[in-house]
């Protein structure tokens, strides 16, 4: 596994929450541009910068 993927197990181990029911969260949310997502992660749902970026640039990508 490479790029953002690679960060999914721990971030999965460390918020308790499977990758799909994140992606679905960053879909479901107003916001649009990359960095505002990362940051509403960060603020509203406690994840680190390195996670919150890696889940953000993949769910974008797809």
């Amino acid at each position: 596994m490479k790029g953002p993927a690679s960060y999914f197990p721990s971030i999965e181990k460390k918020y308790g929450r499977p990758i799909a029911e994140w992606k679905d969260l960053i879909r479901a949310s107003p916001l649009t541009k990359h960095m505002e997502l990362v940051n509403w992660l960060k603020t509203e749902h406690g994840l680190g910068h390195g996670h919150a970026n890696a889940l953000v640039a993949h769910t974008l990508a797809e």
